[in-house]
Parts: structure tokens; C-alpha cells; sequence
């Protein structure tokens, strides 16, 4: 009987230091969360940063795509104009 009162003893021990073992593991788990999240936080505010620049670039070269279409030159009319010599044959 003292037998199963030590056997009982020691799955006692084993189960408290698996419990503190799980403590600690969980507390480092918990800071490591903490710190990708913060880090993943600054990820989107950079993200958020690099799409306004992207889309003030954007807005930039667009007023340029317009003025340099209509610059003067004629229009390309290449693929009209294929289009005309293959229906007239």
C-alpha cells in the first residue's frame, strides 16, 4: 500500500512539473504573440505607407499619360487600318 502511495506520490511530482514546465512554455508563447503582433501591426503601416506613395505616383503619371497622347502627333491607326485592307480583299 505504501507502494501505490509513492507511485501515486511521483505521478503527482510528474504531473506538477509538466503543469509549470506548460506554464513557462505558455508565458513565452504569450511574449512572442505580443512581439509579432506588434511587428505585424508596423508591417501593415508600412504596407499602408508604400500603396499611398504608390498611389501618389500613380496620380502623378497620369496627368503626363494624357498630354503626351494628345501632343499632337496623329493617332496609330495600324490595327484600324489592318483591319480595313483585310476586309477590302
Amino acid at each position: 500500500m505504501i507502494s501505490e502511495f509513492q507511485d501515486l506520490s511521483d505521478k503527482i511530482d510528474r504531473l506538477a512539473q509538466l503543469a509549470q514546465s506548460l506554464r513557462s512554455e505558455n508565458y513565452l508563447l504569450r511574449q512572442a504573440n505580443a512581439l509579432l503582433s506588434a511587428e505585424n501591426v508596423d508591417f501593415k503601416h508600412r504596407l499602408i505607407e508604400a500603396q499611398r506613395r504608390v498611389e501618389a505616383l500613380l496620380a502623378q503619371l497620369e496627368p503626363e499619360s494624357d498630354d503626351s497622347a494628345n501632343d499632337g502627333a496623329p493617332p496609330d491607326h495600324s490595327a484600324t487600318d489592318l483591319d480595313i485592307n483585310e476586309a477590302s480583299r
